[in-house]
């Protein structure tokens, strides 16, 4: 049953999915089992935006710095994506999400870029939700990789040089490897660390947000929930008085 619509709803909310490795440790275990139990919330905020009418739900799976992380826990990580996009999908495409990676993709194993846009095309025409993975990805690299996309537009035009050289910041967002998406309305960060990684540093620059001590495994539809209320109590001001 859906839930009682929310006044003030976020149209895009992001989640920074922290705390995996901790949860696991505490209950005895090794990182990655914290790692399949996070698939669990994640499973739980797709259903809980759709069921409060968030549009775009994203979440920063994996990012560039990552890659330093021990080998056997990268690949874990990777073979769990596999799986968790497999056994994911037929659920996420009958309830109408559209489903995208966003990242430095020329890192990832053919295997997983095979499976993701095959993901991506089957699910392209869905408008219930759009469910975005950020993997391989960091803000630093978003901007340098929009700078060099314009770099080579202006190099391949020089004739639009001073067009391209006076636009404003809308110009320069489609770019982005996130073009055509609404910037993060609300991003939350689980597991009481207060920092964004390295994250949507562009995008969520007028970002709300939320910082809880809750584990990411321990994150489901009530935390969710709760962040929406929230959310709906701030006074987005963007730099203006009211």
């Amino acid at each position: 049953m859906a839930a009682e619509p929310m006044n003030n709803v976020p149209v895009h909310v992001s989640m920074i999915m922290d705390g995996n490795g901790r949860w696991a440790r505490e209950r005895g275990k090794e990182r990655v089992y914290g790692h399949f139990e996070g698939v669990e919330s994640v499973r739980a905020c797709v259903e809980a935006a759709v069921e409060n009418g968030v549009k775009y739900l994203s979440i920063y799976a994996f990012s560039e710095e990552n890659w330093n992380r021990p080998q056997e826990e990268v690949d874990a990580l990777m073979a769990l994506m596999v799986k968790a996009m497999e056994a994911e999908m037929d659920k996420l495409h009958s309830n109408g999400v559209r489903f995208m990676v966003i990242g430095n993709r020329a890192r990832l194993a053919p295997e997983l870029n095979e499976v993701i846009d095959a993901c991506m095309a089957r699910t392209a025409a869905n408008t219930a939700l759009t469910f975005i993975i950020f993997l391989s990805y960091s803000g630093k690299w978003d901007i340098l990789q929009a700078a060099k996309k314009m770099a080579l537009e202006i190099a391949d035009h020089p004739e639009r040089r001073e067009e391209m050289m006076s636009m404003g910041v809308e110009g320069f967002e489609r770019y982005l490897a996130t073009a055509g998406i609404p910037d993060p309305d609300l991003i939350v960060r689980t597991s009481g660390e207060n920092r964004l990684s390295n994250y949507l540093l562009w995008q969520g620059a007028y970002s709300e947000f939320l910082f809880t001590d809750t584990l990411w495994p321990d994150f489901r539809k009530p935390e969710f929930k709760a962040a929406l209320e929230t959310y709906a109590k701030r006074d987005r001001r963007y730099g203006k008085v009211k």
